[in-house]
């Protein structure tokens, strides 16, 4: 995509609403001292459009005219990452601070423009650096690409990102259909900061998505997988989930949960994963965590509860069927979307469901000590909503976890007269007498 004339817009310090005590004090202490250093420095991002909004940013992301290995060498908690974009981490501590170099513009047409594409026009590498206003109109969206800068506590604008910002558009810079082969990931961009930020999408930028999601399939499922991440766990995991069906993305996420909601359409409103993604988005309005295993857990329920019936129908012992289905499930999705690291963890909680039905005797005792009864437990509370014996279920086990451990104790006792039968004692047989043992009759 090539620059367009640069149609610059200065926003200055007194006429917007962002302050440097509302930014990290560690992405200002990058930004001045790459200012001191005589490099040109900004914020930009998401972190610029989320002070504007008045929210509050998950990180900041700083871009200069130093290249990455200046960058290197001017901070001494820095490493340089990346093949595709390279760029810098700084850290302090905990957190990360990105710092990018300005890149160029992408031409197509221009096979020495130093871009390394795919056959299709996905970009593998773009190492190309440039000027500030280069690398603004090779941004995606217009409301991602202002910038702050550090000396003078401006805002610029060259791709009218303002006016998209105060009309609620999402816009891509460029030719939609173009952009979104360069890099299909940028389709979930979209549909996650329109669910997240409440905006709508401009109709020419949402025009190709309803038939470009097969260009998913060019994406490693590993990028893929923080990409779901991203999407399930910013807040506003039931509308993404809407809006990414609407479009027809979901199913090349997650194929085989597709199909089972499509031919469960009229029950839809009633499915697991719904009730899931609404409790994921509540937690994350109260500060609560949310465990990544919990949420792959409930997108593959669906198809892992159809595998583990068929199974079962086939004559499979219940706990066979279900260790098949599992594994089934996980190898198909893998290729789509990687699992994360604790994959175990997901399993465990599947496999602990047939677990919680046993709730006599020691093993409820035993089984609240395991390290994923928690999530398990949670994951039965989701079932009960839809599921009448999961919620008899569920219902026994929140009483059971209010108790003292003497409540316990006798709340796991079999009913009278249906626990185990006492042994009838047995009758001594009586000795036989030994001459010694003879007594004298009385008239001996």
């Amino acid at each position: 995509m090539e620059a367009q004339p640069p149609s610059l817009t200065v926003i200055p310090r007194p006429q917007h609403a962002i302050s440097r005590a509302s930014i990290s004090p560690n992405a200002v202490s990058v930004l001045y001292h790459l200012h001191r250093a005589g490099y040109r420095a900004c914020l930009v991002g998401g972190g610029v459009r989320d002070l504007l909004l008045g929210r509050e940013p998950k990180d900041f992301d700083v871009v200069t005219d130093a290249k990455p290995e200046q960058i290197y060498h001017l901070f001494r908690n820095a490493r340089l990452i990346g093949r595709r974009f390279r760029l810098a981490h700084v850290r302090f501590g905990q957190e990360i601070v990105e710092v990018a170099t300005f890149r160029a513009c992408s031409d197509v047409d221009n096979e020495d423009d130093g871009i390394e594409r795919a056959a299709n026009g996905r970009i593998l590498s773009d190492n190309v650096y440039g000027t500030i206003e280069e690398d603004a109109w090779r941004r995606d969206f217009t409301i991602n690409a202002l910038y702050y800068d550090i000396a003078n506590f401006a805002v610029l604008d060259y791709v009218g990102g303002i006016a998209d910002l105060e009309a609620g558009l999402i816009r891509l810079i460029g030719d939609p259909a173009q952009r979104y082969h360069e890099d299909p990931v940028r389709m979930l961009r979209a549909v996650r900061f329109a669910a997240k930020l409440g905006l709508r999408i401009d109709p020419a930028t949402e025009a190709p998505l309803h038939h470009l999601g097969h260009l998913l399939a060019q994406i490693p499922p590993a990028r893929l997988s923080d990409e779901v991440l991203k999407l399930f766990m910013g807040g506003s995991a039931l509308q993404t989930f809407e809006l990414l069906r609407h479009y027809r993305l979901f199913g090349w996420l997650f194929p085989a949960t597709e199909r089972c909601l499509s031919r469960q359409q009229q029950h839809y409103p009633k499915t697991l994963l719904v009730r899931a993604l609404g409790d994921i988005d509540r937690r994350i309005a109260d500060n609560l965590p949310v465990n990544p295993a919990f949420l792959f857990a409930a997108l593959m329920w669906e198809p892992l509860r159809e595998q583990q019936h068929h199974r079962q129908e086939q004559g499979l012992p219940d706990h066979e069927a279900l260790q098949e289905a599992i594994d089934d499930v996980v190898q198909a999705q893998i290729p789509h979307v990687a699992l994360p690291r604790r994959c175990n963890t997901m399993r465990e909680i599947w496999e602990m469901q047939p677990r919680l039905t046993q709730i006599t005797g020691k093993r409820p005792l035993r089984l609240i000590t395991h390290p994923r009864f928690r999530a398990a437990y949670d994951f039965l509370v989701l079932r009960a909503e839809t599921d009448e014996a999961a919620a008899e279920l569920s219902e026994w086990w929140t009483r059971f976890l209010r108790l003292d451990e003497a409540g316990r104790v006798a709340m796991t006792q079999p009913p009278k007269g249906k626990g185990k039968k006492s042994k009838p004692r047995r009758r001594r047989k009586p000795r036989s007498a030994s001459p010694d043992d003879v007594r004298p009759t009385p008239d001996a």
